[in-house]
């Protein structure tokens, strides 16, 4: 049986005419930032769906209800991102294995049940996520591209939120 070998997306793909007005080396450059966010955004999203499908205890119902909500909002934001990719004139590199290798989220632990576990375990992947996100608002602004930018602020807002939604969770009165 032959093993499918597998590649790093190019750095400098073959980029598609648009007449967005910003120039290729720039967009090229946009692009690999979204990239990465394309590869964090799918490998969080099955993450919460991680969570989601074995998530046991007392708060059973809830935290497969948020979790399960988290993953959906998240399938949002790829779909987002990859067409800003497409739009500036790149190639949105969206597989599985993409994901995982390009990812900037730590890999999910297995051995988990717990709901307070999970919150854990979730509530540090949207934290990088998030510094990611805002990380990517300066350098896209300063790039020239506020469109981007503003993407990215929607994001982050967003992600922001949902941190909180699980760190009140792990407050202990």
């Amino acid at each position: 049986m032959a093993t499918a070998q597998v590649t790093k997306p190019q750095a400098k793909a073959r980029l598609y005419p648009t007449r967005i007005d910003i120039a290729a080396d720039v967009r090229q450059e946009i692009i690999a930032i979204l990239s990465q966010t394309l590869a964090t955004s799918l490998d969080l999203k099955t993450q919460a769906k991680q969570a989601h499908w074995n998530v046991k205890g007392l708060d059973f119902y809830q935290l497969h209800e948020l979790f399960d909500t988290l993953a959906g909002e998240l399938e949002g934001y790829v779909d987002m991102v990859a067409e800003r990719i497409t739009a500036l004139g790149g190639t949105a590199m969206g597989t599985a294995r993409i994901a995982a290798s390009e990812s900037l989220i730590a890999e999910y632990p297995y051995d988990i049940v717990d709901g307070v576990q999970h919150i854990t375990a979730l509530a540090d992947r949207y934290a990088t996520y998030g510094a990611h996100l805002r990380e990517a608002i300066g350098k896209t602004d300063e790039l020239g591209d506020a469109d981007t930018a503003d993407l990215y602020t929607e994001i982050s807002r967003d992600i922001d939120k949902r941190l909180w939604f699980l760190e009140a969770h792990l407050i202990k009165q």
